[in-house]
């Protein structure tokens, strides 16, 4: 593999950022409006698969979208993920039933499967390694950039014209997405042309247990994340705000904004301080946000709980990184979006599941969520207690 040969701010990176800029504000559009979409199709009962399929086949095809970004290469790996959202954009409007919706959604999840696995990679590559927690959180930046912009389009064209425009815009911000990354160069020195054979994995190429620790944080956190993505819609509608992208705007937008300092953070006070301090406000964030009975209130909990995922996103990512071996940085940056997308997942299962329609039980599930956080947050300490003691 090949050695960092470009510093962070180059044309490589900008190219890379937009990429994933586009390409999160792709499926981010659509999140808000697919509940009520799927609903009108006769499939209220399924809200919970939404998520939950689409982050199944996230977490199934992280081990081989990790092993090819260690093979074949980070850009084609990239480039495959943002093309199945080009497809499953244009076949939403054509699968207008409750069972192709559900199908297309199992289909979507290979995106996020594919092209995070290879960028965070990619980014390891070209960027020094003291310098890590800086360019993640960067990168991070001009994701949840998307996925702030995402929601208040699909809102507007959903309004101002239909759900079919929305899915064909949709497609074109992932068309889009791949056209730049034929712009970048590839950064392992040694690349394998695809064959199926490399789709045969063993148990030794799923997990790679030096990152473990980041794992088990990364799915404890991120469950909290799938209770959102599944509940808000309905919570947004029912405390009497219009606009169901307003806290994934807000969210995203505090995100954002801590982004700028946080990644140099866990640069300068190590990985594990600002994850604890991530934790507490996460925890903080969705109880606040489970607690609201107005604007104000959903304003107040999306803020601190944009603060928490901004603060953790990059710090979890550089963690991961820290804690990988150069030549299996696909595979360990794949660990930890296995467990990322299985705890969105089983947020969003437990959550559809319980819920159905009583809108009485979203807080409920928000605190329990919240609780598993602070768990989180009992376990890294005790991973630092731990590690502390051995050196």
């Amino acid at each position: 593999m090949q050695k960092t040969a470009h510093p962070i701010y180059n044309l490589h990176f900008g190219l890379l950022c937009l990429s994933s800029l586009l390409f999160s504000a792709s499926f981010n559009m659509l999140i808000p409006e697919l509940p009520a979409y799927l609903s009108s199709l006769g499939g209220a009962e399924y809200k919970g698969l939404i998520i939950a399929l689409f982050t199944l086949t996230a977490g199934i095809s992280r081990p081989f979208s990790g092993r090819l970004t260690d093979t074949v290469g980070r850009v084609p790996v990239m480039a495959f993920g943002s093309l199945v959202c080009f497809v499953c954009g244009i076949l939403y409007p054509v699968l207008g039933s409750v069972s192709g919706f559900l199908f297309l959604r199992l289909i979507h999840g290979f995106s996020t499967g594919f092209k995070p696995t290879a960028t965070a990679a990619y980014v390891a590559d070209i960027a020094p390694k003291e310098r890590w927690g800086e360019a993640l959180g960067i990168h991070g930046l001009c994701f949840s950039t998307g996925m702030a912009i995402g929601p208040a389009i699909g809102d507007y064209l959903t309004r101002h014209f239909s759900l079919n425009i929305l899915f064909y815009v949709s497609s074109a911000f992932a068309l889009l997405s791949i056209l730049i990354l034929t712009h970048l160069k590839e950064t392992i020195a040694v690349k394998q042309k695809f064959s199926f054979k490399l789709l045969k994995i063993t148990r030794k190429d799923i997990i790679a247990p030096e990152v473990l620790p980041a794992g088990i944080v990364t799915f404890m956190a991120y469950i909290s994340s799938g209770v959102i993505l599944t509940l808000l819609p309905d919570f947004t509608s029912s405390i009497g705000v219009e606009n169901k992208g307003m806290f994934f705007m807000v969210f995203t937008i505090a995100s954002l904004v801590i982004r700028f300092v946080a990644g140099k953070a866990s640069d300068k006070y190590g990985r594990i301080r600002v994850i604890k301090l991530g934790l507490v406000l996460l925890a903080a964030g969705i109880s606040l946000t489970g607690f609201a009975q107005n604007l104000t209130g959903l304003l107040i909990g999306s803020i601190v709980y944009g603060i928490a995922a901004g603060i953790l996103s990059p710090a979890l990512n550089a963690w991961t990184v820290d804690m990988s071996l150069p030549d299996h940085r696909g595979k360990a940056m794949a660990t930890m979006y296995i467990a990322l997308e299985a705890g969105i997942g089983l947020g969003a299962l437990i959550s559809g599941w319980y819920y159905q329609d009583i809108i009485a039980r979203i807080p409920l599930l928000m605190y329990a969520s919240a609780i598993i956080v602070l768990l989180a947050f009992v376990y890294t300490y005790w991973y630092e207690k731990k590690k502390a003691t051995l050196q």
